[in-house]
């Protein structure tokens, strides 16, 4: 429901806005959200929705503090341009940050290329939220591809010592592993983590196990995911044995297998991703398979 906006100084000018109500969903870090706002032209220029002067909706996220994280949100455009003194309720399309926590959602118009409406004297309507995890609950289930048995009977055997016991139905999140993978112990946990924090698609460091020849014959191919690089959002290749959120995992966004192992191109997910070399997958080199390329 629209919550009023108290009454508060406006400008006198061309360009002057009077907050009349807002209304902002629930949010989720990492994900989108459509809120909306009831604005008054209290100037003496139309606002335009379109061309070189037009007027658009947009905001920053702040912390408790007022400190800027993100200064430039999205941008909306009105949905019809508003002549002084008439009334408009507009939407916003509105990314939230990551990580969870406390914030203030700071609502503001911009002169497209010129300025800011507050840099101008007018007032911010500023909603102090709190961002909810992206993920409700820690439930990470697992699909293991087709292999040897002996192969599937070690992967099954390292996801049953997780940290973070596994779940088979209502997960929140599932991760995609070739047959013969041992992830780490804390792996389960470091993916709940990540998928908390916002990011819809997770993934982390390959090693591959084996003598010296074996492992040589797949460092080129696996190098870019080889362990001891960091924390890597937006990593630039893809993810291998991904972790989704549950409403990501029939995403398109699925490539050729790199060495056999499930390969993921994040760049089509449309949402925010991560890989974390401290997520550590261990795969011994009889499992691989050399030759699989990924698509450019």
């Amino acid at each position: 429901m629209p919550i009023p906006v108290p009454e508060h100084p406006v400008p006198a000018g061309p360009l002057a806005v009077r907050y009349l109500t807002y209304d902002v969903p629930p949010l989720k870090a990492g994900t989108e959200a459509i809120a909306t706002v009831e604005l008054e032209n209290a100037g003496t220029a139309t606002w335009w929705s379109h061309g070189p002067a037009r007027i658009r909706l947009s905001y920053h996220w702040l912390d408790r503090l007022g400190n800027p994280i993100v200064w430039d949100g999205e941008r909306t455009p009105l949905p019809a341009p508003v002549a002084p003194g008439e009334r408009v309720q507009a939407w916003l399309r509105v990314a939230v940050p990551i990580p969870p926590g406390a914030y203030r959602f700071a609502v503001d118009l911009l002169d497209e290329g010129l300025s800011w409406l507050a840099e101008l004297g007018n007032r911010v309507l500023t909603v102090e939220v709190d961002v909810r995890p992206r993920i409700d609950r820690r439930a990470l289930a697992v699909s293991v591809g087709e292999g040897a048995a002996e192969l599937r009977a070690a992967t099954r055997a390292a996801l049953a010592a997780q940290e973070e016991p596994l779940v088979e139905t209502d997960a929140s999140a599932r991760a995609f592993l070739a047959a013969g993978c041992v992830p780490a112990r804390d792996w389960s946990r470091l993916v709940l983590d990540a998928h908390e924090e916002g990011y819809a698609a997770v993934a982390g460091s390959v090693e591959v196990e084996g003598g010296p020849l074996a492992r040589r014959a797949f460092a080129r191919q696996l190098a870019p995911w080889a362990p001891g690089f960091g924390r890597s959002p937006g990593w630039k290749h893809a993810l291998l044995c991904p972790s989704l959120v549950a409403e990501a995992v029939d995403s398109p966004a699925w490539t050729e297998p790199v060495a056999g192992l499930p390969a993921l191109d994040p760049a089509g997910l449309g949402a925010p991703w991560l890989c974390d070399g401290r997520i550590r997958v261990a795969v011994p080199a009889r499992a691989l398979r050399q030759g699989d390329r990924r698509r450019a």
